[in-house]
């Protein structure tokens, strides 16, 4: 941790150290951050940088911060207006996903074929979560699901369990309409960092 960085990040960081370092299950690990994120998306000072912050659009996120002891991650996304989300899952990874600024939408989608058809897959919309400033979604691994921008420009705060991204864990990604589904890395990890 930088002594430059935000407070209130290494704040954070200290917080989800102690739960990782209290408990080795994920689960209970990411149900005991949820309220520690949503603290987190809550925070005018940091709400007010993140108006800085670069777009991630083009398949990137960015990389906030690495555990490197227990190796949970921290990223945020930063997406323009109208922003059409893939539909995937995140692998074996558990996912808090917070909204620090606009809005936006978490579609969750299940799996109706048998999964028997290697490149087929066929899955169905079941519930649409909208998200404002505060929400924060828990994300099992393997869910299938996709993150929808708003009508404006929309900031989040990601915490995984595990590194996600190129040359990492290969998750899916599927298309509803055609009814594929293909194996590939998650977005680049760009490094930011956040200073006062």
């Amino acid at each position: 941790m930088s002594s430059a960085q935000l407070p209130v990040l290494d704040t954070f960081i200290a917080d989800l150290r102690a739960i990782w370092t209290a408990d080795a299950d994920n689960q209970r690990r990411m149900e005991r951050a949820k309220p520690l994120l949503e603290r987190l998306v809550k925070d005018d000072d940091l709400k007010a940088h993140s108006a800085g912050w670069p777009s991630t659009e083009g398949y990137k996120n960015l990389l906030l911060y690495v555990d490197p002891d227990h190796h949970f991650v921290i990223n945020a996304v930063v997406r323009m207006a109208g922003r059409t989300g893939s539909v995937h899952d995140h692998a074996d990874a558990w996912v808090l996903y917070g909204v620090l600024d606009g809005s936006e939408s978490l579609e969750r989608y299940e799996r109706i074929d048998d999964g028997s058809r290697p490149g087929h897959a066929e899955v169905r919309l079941s519930s649409v979560t909208t998200g404002t400033t505060g929400k924060v979604d828990l994300v099992a691994p393997h869910a299938i699901h996709a993150e929808q921008g708003g009508p404006t420009r929309s900031v989040a705060i990601i915490v995984r369990s595990q590194r996600l991204g190129e040359g990492t864990v290969l998750q899916h990604t599927y298309d509803p309409k055609a009814k594929t589904v293909i194996e590939r890395y998650g977005p680049a990890q760009v490094p930011y960092e956040l200073v006062a």
